[in-house]
């Protein structure tokens, strides 16, 4: 037990690095942690980082979702304090709250045993360490992203759509909680529908997690040999790297990230269609009805007026609302489209560049106070689990 509390104050690194500043300039083996302990540090590690910035998540994905032109969502502040006002907190800025809970803690689970068994191959094979750390993510993105997509979907479509019966945003769809929208996909849109933008979501995520953490491996590198040799670079330096690696990560896929949310929200052209003679055909009773009701009142008002008066419904009124005089609808081109290729060349056709980076500011927000919230408490976890293994096991492999 000595032996392990002597080793709490190390850098949880699986790699071996050289030390200019020692005389020899030998190779240091560092830490490995248990598979275990990395993965339930990960999980909870992103989990609560997914958490606590799933309110700016939701701002990105209004911004980048809005189906208007021109955009009702604008500046970061103004969108946040827009949905607090007009939807609340529950099922405004934490609309998706549920799915993207399930999703974070499997998916980073899942991530993190992933990473860290494909880096520690790579490296006892002889690959250089910077390779290694970008081609661990790029490997243990890919693998969990059949588990990671439905649930994104999910997420991302609840998040647009706000509270239910949104009367101040139009997303297209109107789930009643997370359980009715798996129902309602899954009946109006079929299976293949939680994997839409599963293209998107790869071409992504992919090079985030690596881009990620070759930024975060090499900058605490540097951080270790700022402090010296067998120093805890200090909780400052620990969120310093971790939010600067995921917000450089995070800027540098923005336009991934458009694609992807685009591609999740859209609904199918023929469900789009359906809905909308749904709703035409209870407009069109409606006005029927009313029309009905018009007419006996009519009658009514005929039958009482004295001859030589004519009644108000007799008077015409000239109409300015020609179709030349009146503001055609804006809306946002339809992607219709899976191909990650066709859909950057739509969005920078009809948007510009622009259009490629809608939400960044949010987003490099997010990605960096997300990234740098959860290897924060992976190191702070693993440093726990150290001293208290989790299982027997685990304390005899450390």
């Amino acid at each position: 037990m000595a032996d392990i509390q002597g080793r709490q104050e190390e850098v949880f690194q699986p790699d071996t690095v050289a030390l200019p500043d020692t005389p020899t300039n030998d190779l240091v083996p560092e830490y490995r942690p248990p598979y275990i302990h990395a993965m339930l540090a990960g999980g909870l590690g992103g989990t609560m980082g997914d958490m606590l910035m799933h309110s700016l998540d939701t701002v990105k994905t209004r911004q980048q979702g809005d189906p208007h032109m021109p955009p009702r969502y604008t500046t970061m502040a103004n969108t946040y304090r827009t949905i607090w006002r007009q939807e609340g907190v529950a099922r405004g800025l934490y609309g998706g709250i549920t799915p993207a809970f399930l999703g974070s803690f499997a998916g980073t689970l899942l991530f993190f045993g992933g990473y860290e068994y494909s880096k520690r191959f790579m490296l006892d094979h002889g690959v250089a360490p910077t390779v290694a750390y970008f081609s661990a993510g790029f490997v243990a993105d890919l693998c969990l992203s059949p588990l990671y997509v439905p649930t994104e979907v999910l997420k991302t479509r609840l998040q647009l759509q706000g509270r239910h019966n949104n009367p101040f945003f139009n997303s297209g769809y109107n789930y009643r909680n997370t359980m009715d929208a798996l129902r309602t996909i899954y009946r109006t849109e079929g299976l293949a529908e939680f994997f839409s933008g599963y293209k998107a979501t790869i071409c992504r995520d992919l090079p985030f997690s690596a881009l990620t953490f070759a930024f975060y491996e090499q900058e605490q590198k540097l951080a270790k040999r700022w402090v010296g040799p067998g120093k805890d670079i200090g909780l400052s330096l620990e969120i310093l790297t971790g939010a600067s690696a995921g917000g450089m990560a995070g800027v540098l896929t923005c336009p991934m990230d458009v694609v992807k949310t685009r591609i999740q929200t859209e609904l199918d052209p023929d469900v789009a269609a359906a809905t909308k003679q749904k709703k035409q055909e209870k407009r069109e009773k409606k006005a029927a009805a009313r029309a009905s009701a018009g007419k006996g009142a009519s009658r009514k008002l005929t039958a009482t007026q004295p001859s030589g008066h004519p009644s108000h419904q007799q008077r015409q009124t000239i109409s300015t609302l020609s179709p030349s005089t009146t503001l055609k609808r804006h809306g946002q081109v339809t992607l219709d489209t899976e191909s990650v290729i066709k859909a950057l060349r739509i969005i920078y056709r009809t948007e510009g560049m622009a259009g490629w980076f809608r939400g960044v500011g949010p987003r490099f927000v997010w990605t960096a106070m997300q990234s740098g919230t959860m290897l924060l408490v992976y190191q702070k976890l693993l440093k726990f689990f150290d001293a208290h293994p989790v299982f027997a096991q685990a304390a005899d492999d450390v």
